[in-house]
């Protein structure tokens, strides 16, 4: 059997370095907000390319806090709209609608299945105040076009990186956007563009930035765990308090707070597999880069159809997916307009696979308001799309298993 992400063997592969940090943890007698805790804030905030980061307890916190923070610092008011893709993991969204704020779904480009720049300015109201972009799928979906239209309009430039750790921009990307990133509003302290800077990745390209380490991410922990990065001093500081009951110091509450915090286990966990962390994900891309190479089933493919009738015309890319988008993927989407019955075939013959997703957020029952609405791009998406085996414990074997199905799947 090819399990889709086989967790036991993904955490074999630092066992000794994981047994290691969290026996110390457990010795230490010390467990919430101590000294691990700081050094693995401080490490992300290095490897992602902020001043900042505060671990909180998982990524739909992390989201939902810097948007309750923004609040508190007068930056958004209830009511206000924050475009978000409609393409995503409801999370995105539950935190928009968490603050009493209001999201704008806009379409997602057929070619990268990230937000669609084109599309945003037109969705942009009197009452916009924000972007929110998605790097789903390990995939970048920030561009200069975004940084200026931010610039441009005064928006807050919210990143969704539960699903890309690790991913940097292009080299032409970095280049083009220099000096046009988005500046705070007036309300807020402005930040500096990390986008200018060759190392630069994800999660430090906007005013903040969301993080999950649920197990199953590219950087995962053993439970429940995410963090927040962002330049903003003033911004952490809310958001770290807020996140501990909204106390700055012990006893003294300067906010409605709530309790959602990275405890020092967990924090143990995500110090010792960070270092592996672009090992990992270049033999993701290494395997990806075999899937571009040599799935060649016309049934089967690779990116969405511009034959469909719902989609723009495509244009032809001189590079490869994973190169031009330069993905981590922590997924692998296929199309395939008999996706079902591919995913038995795969089923029957070993190969686990999962949808990511099956519903769009706005035909889910908790949001019935949209149920009405049709978004034909993100629609497609999730009726042909099927997440097939790519990660780092991954054989050679293995993958041209999946190759060979892949192909004779008729």
């Amino acid at each position: 059997m090819i399990e889709y992400l086989p967790l036991k063997r993904i955490s074999a592969m630092y066992a000794d370095e994981i047994h290691e940090a969290v026996s110390r943890v457990v010795d230490s007698g010390w467990y919430l907000r101590g000294e691990t805790t700081a050094r693995f804030e401080q490490a992300y905030a290095e490897y992602i390319g902020t001043r900042h980061c505060i671990g909180v307890a998982n990524g739909l916190d992390a989201l939902t806090l810097i948007l309750r923070a923004y609040k508190e610092l007068g930056a958004l008011h209830e009511g206000d709209e924050v475009i978000v893709p409609a393409n995503t993991y409801i999370a995105s969204i539950l935190s928009i609608t968490e603050n009493r704020l209001v999201p704008v779904l806009v379409e997602p480009s057929p070619a990268t299945l990230q937000i669609d720049d084109t599309r945003i300015e037109q969705a942009i109201t009197p009452r916009t105040r924000a972007i929110m972009i998605v790097h789903l799928y390990g995939r970048c979906a920030y561009t200069s076009l975004i940084a200026d239209i931010c610039r441009r309009h005064n928006l807050l430039l919210i990143e969704d990186n539960a699903q890309a750790h690790g991913c940097k921009p292009t080299l032409s990307l970095q280049r083009s956007a220099a000096g046009s990133c988005a500046e705070a509003p007036a309300s807020v302290p402005s930040v500096g563009c990390a986008a200018a800077l060759p190392q630069s990745r994800t999660g430090s390209l906007g005013h903040a930035a969301a993080h999950s380490f649920y197990p199953t991410k590219n950087l995962g922990a053993l439970g429940d765990a995410g963090a927040v990065t962002t330049n903003d001093a003033q911004l952490a500081a809310a958001i770290r308090s807020i996140a501990n009951y909204g106390s700055s110091s012990k006893y003294h509450f300067d906010y409605l707070g709530r309790n959602s915090r990275l405890d020092e286990v967990q924090a143990a966990v995500l110090l010792a597999k960070l270092p592996h962390l672009d090992a990992d994900n270049q033999r993701r891309k290494d395997i990806a880069a075999r899937y571009e190479r040599a799935v060649s089933n016309p049934i089967v493919r690779l990116r969405l159809d511009d034959s469909e009738p719902a989609l723009p015309s495509l244009h032809p890319s001189p590079f490869t997916l994973h190169e031009a988008l330069n993905t981590i993927h922590h997924i692998f989407p296929i199309f395939c307009s008999r996706r079902d019955e591919l995913q038995r075939y795969l089923a029957e013959n070993g190969v686990e696979t999962l949808i990511h997703y099956p519903i769009p957020p706005h035909k889910q029952r908790c949001y019935r308001e949209w149920n009405h609405l049709s978004l034909p791009v993100t629609e497609l998406i999730h009726a042909q799309e099927l997440s097939i085996p790519c990660h780092q414990a991954m054989t050679d074997i293995e993958v041209d298993a999946v190759i060979g199905l892949l192909n004779n799947f008729v």
